[in-house]
């Protein structure tokens, strides 16, 4: 006869509360929760119509991109961080009066929940992808100070409150809102995509701006005090 505990777990699992972590490795939580939306190795085909059809933003960086915290805790309680979804085109809509674009929540579909423990091993695993690549370069980011003009680059000089909210609301909607950016990103992952988001991805829709050294470590200055909570 199995045991109550045993029963109880079975119980969980039949309505998807169990956390697969118990009998799984980190390895194995991002091939079974993650892998048939976000690409987990460099993709071989780098088009533009794999960048359109993608479900979810490409993860095989995560561990040069995300603070490890971060991603543990936004793991267990998802927030929204695309307002617009990975593509926006696909979920915008006229307004009625013809004035003004809205979203159709509609067509997003709410990331999946994982258990505490689910969460630790996978974003363990994330933390290993994107150190072999040669994308970000250590040390790039010099910790210095934003600066008082540094909100302005944000805001008005440089045309990133456009596609970005520094604070939820208050910017476009067709990129990622950046009001936990603090939280979120590794400062040396945000100089080297400031610099060249086409490194990233070739056809990502964030122009590169050309911004001399300064004025991107100033940027990223800023984005690193932006950790409102409220604003994922």
């Amino acid at each position: 006869m199995r045991s109550l505990s045993v029963v109880f777990l079975a119980l969980l699992a039949g309505l998807g509360m169990a956390d697969t972590a118990m009998a799984a490795g980190g390895a194995d939580v991002l091939q079974q929760q993650c892998s048939s939306c976000h690409a987990l190795t460099k993709p071989a085909d780098a088009s533009l119509d794999r960048l359109w059809e993608r479900k979810g933003p490409d993860l095989y960086y995560a561990g040069v991109k995300f603070n490890r915290e971060w991603l543990e805790a936004w793991l267990q309680n998802p927030t929204t961080i695309r307002p617009g979804g990975v593509m926006y085109a696909k979920a915008i809509k006229a307004s009625a009066d013809k004035t003004a674009d809205t979203i159709d929540t509609g067509k997003l579909t709410p990331h999946v929940k994982l258990g505490k423990a689910d969460s630790a091993a996978a974003a363990d695993a994330l933390m290993k992808l994107g150190a072999d690549l040669n994308l970000v370069q250590k040390g790039a980011f010099k910790n210095g100070s934003p600066g008082p003009m540094a909100k302005m680059l944000f805001s008005k000089l440089r045309g990133c409150s456009s596609c970005h909210s520094a604070k939820g609301g208050d910017g476009g909607r067709s990129g990622p809102e950046l009001g936990d950016a603090g939280s979120r990103l590794q400062p040396d992952f945000m100089v080297a995509y400031i610099n060249n988001p086409q490194k990233f991805d070739p056809h990502i829709w964030m122009p590169t701006l050309g911004l001399t050294d300064a004025d991107v470590q100033k940027l990223t200055g800023y984005l690193l005090t932006l950790k409102h909570t409220e604003a994922q």
